[in-house]
């Protein structure tokens, strides 16, 4: 056995390999950016050989930098930007067109036509678990079907091969030898049936997909093959694979119902784990399937929801306000005063998502007086990120019918001491931030590292957090009630459609 884990991250923009020691830690990473490509606008591509060239420059400048060969590294696992569609020449291995990225809205409508009968959308939800979206990956192949010349009768051929990025990846890595992915990835594709874990045959019907381009679905911690000994790459097992939210939730060492993260970024990303229970939302959130150790009896369950402006919002205050003079001085300047004086700020800039789903909204100042000072609309926009993902837990709770225990938190704005005690006493509940930040790399790490035996169970992937910071809530009762009540209060006043027509608080 390996003295090491390698995982794999292909993000958005760049490629990573990351080496994870059997304590967890992180201990060496290299990265490769490739391109984005705008063609027109709201299209957003990628060149799946740039990002295979990327990833596999990582991988090798990893191994050569630290000295390694293949009997250092136990496996490895891949974590990856989900939805990305890749449609490709089963013989030659060949893309027939660029990647589909997450982003790109070329394909609305198609979904618009295909759901436009909301017994359609009903039926793909219930299925699925997803509201019918062009961010998923079931039209993006249609497209490609429809717009590459000769394309679909080669589909029908049995010709070509479709994959999310992970899929792309082990196809790629393994010579060709293994055409799979994951149930994470699988989920996020709007052709499978997160119930019974098969591909839909009346969803590839409808949006015109041959059964025979998808790949086999495979648990997270599983075989994926190894890595071809052709070229400069050594043979490793391939033996984790988890989209990246869904990995983030298992590094994050979330593995039964109750237990949520959230990933604190530009936006914030809140998964629930909800065990054996898909959950169905009335807020608006999405089911997903999430990662699982080796030997989980059955699929496993999320939901998931996002804040849209998250530490944007505080880039914001930063560079258009001018309140502060860098985005790290918000703890500072949050702290300088005792509260808001009544302020809030609610940031729908874009409008507003679950649980609130009003696209129309904008965003607002309230409770201004002669009084305010930059530093309370600082501590208000801190405030703002703590109070949306407090709106989403108990979106979530009341979905679920579980109670939140605690609440573990990563991204970039999780270093702000301040904000992660406010959040911990609006949600009355314990925050958890890991020593070790890369959580993403953790959960493929993890899930391949216990598929093989180098970590033995997920008891012991939890008591290698023994060092993680813990906030405690502190706040009344009545304190945290009078807090949120406001919040509510201006959150209502940004809505163009009457709060009491559509929609609900706290559950």
């Amino acid at each position: 056995m390996g003295r090491y884990v390698i995982a794999l991250d292909e993000g958005t923009t760049s490629a990573r390999a990351v080496l994870v020691d059997r304590r967890g830690t992180v201990r060496a990473l290299t990265q490769n950016a490739f391109a984005q490509h705008y063609p027109q606008p709201g299209w957003v591509e990628h060149n799946p050989r740039e990002i295979l060239s990327a990833q596999v420059g990582a991988l090798a400048e990893l191994l050569v930098s630290q000295g390694l060969d293949a009997s250092d590294i136990d496996s490895i696992g891949i974590t990856n930007q989900r939805e990305t569609t890749v449609v490709w020449d089963r013989r030659t291995g060949e893309p027939v067109y660029n990647a589909i990225v997450w982003q790109c809205r070329r394909t609305a409508s198609i979904v618009d036509a295909l759901c436009a009968d909301p017994v359609v959308a009903r039926r793909i939800t219930a299925i699925t678990g997803l509201v019918p979206d062009a961010y998923f990956s079931a039209s993006k192949i249609t497209w490609i079907l429809d717009h590459v010349p000769g394309a679909r009768a080669r589909a029908e051929a049995g010709e070509l091969a479709f994959g999310t990025i992970d899929s792309w990846l082990v196809w790629t890595l393994t010579g060709g030898a293994v055409h799979a992915t994951d149930v994470t990835n699988a989920s996020r594709t709007m052709l499978f049936d997160i119930h019974r874990g098969v591909w839909d045959e009346w969803l590839c019907e409808l949006f015109r997909i041959p059964l025979c381009m998808l790949p086999e679905v495979r648990p997270s911690a599983g075989d994926f093959g190894e890595t071809s000994a052709e070229g400069i790459l050594p043979r490793i097992p391939l033996r984790g694979v988890a989209g990246d939210q869904q990995a983030a939730l298992f590094g994050q060492c979330c593995f039964e119902e109750g237990q949520a993260k959230s990933t604190y970024g530009t936006g914030c990303f809140l998964l629930m784990h909800t065990g054996a229970t898909a959950c169905s939302s009335s807020h608006g959130l999405v089911t997903t399937v999430a990662a699982s150790a080796p030997g989980a009896a059955g699929v496993e369950y999320a939901l998931e929801g996002s804040v849209f402006m998250g530490g944007a919002l505080i880039s914001w205050v930063a560079d258009e306000l001018g309140l502060i003079d860098s985005v790290k001085q918000a703890e500072h300047v949050a702290r300088s005063v005792g509260d808001t004086q009544g302020v809030v700020v609610v940031p729908a800039f874009t409008g507003l998502g679950a649980p609130y789903w009003d696209a129309d909204a904008r965003g607002a100042i309230f409770g201004l007086t002669r009084g305010t000072t930059g530093a309370h609309i600082v501590r208000a926009a801190v405030e703002a990120l703590a109070y949306q993902v407090s709106d989403l837990v108990d979106a979530m709770q009341a979905d679920s019918g579980m109670q939140l225990r605690t609440l573990n938190v990563d991204g970039g704005a999780s270093s702000n001491d301040f904000l992660l005690q406010f959040q911990s006493d609006i949600l009355g509940s314990p925050l958890r931030r890991p020593c070790e930040v890369e959580t993403t790399v953790l959960g493929a790490a993890y899930l391949a590292g216990l598929s093989t035996g180098f970590w033995s169970s997920p008891a012991e992937l939890r008591a290698l957090r023994a060092h993680d910071d813990v906030f405690m809530p502190a706040m009344t009762e009545e304190r945290r009630a009078s807090l949120l009540a406001n919040w509510h209060r201006a959150v209502e006043r940004t809505f163009t459609v009457p709060m009491g027509r559509t929609r609900s608080f706290g559950g």
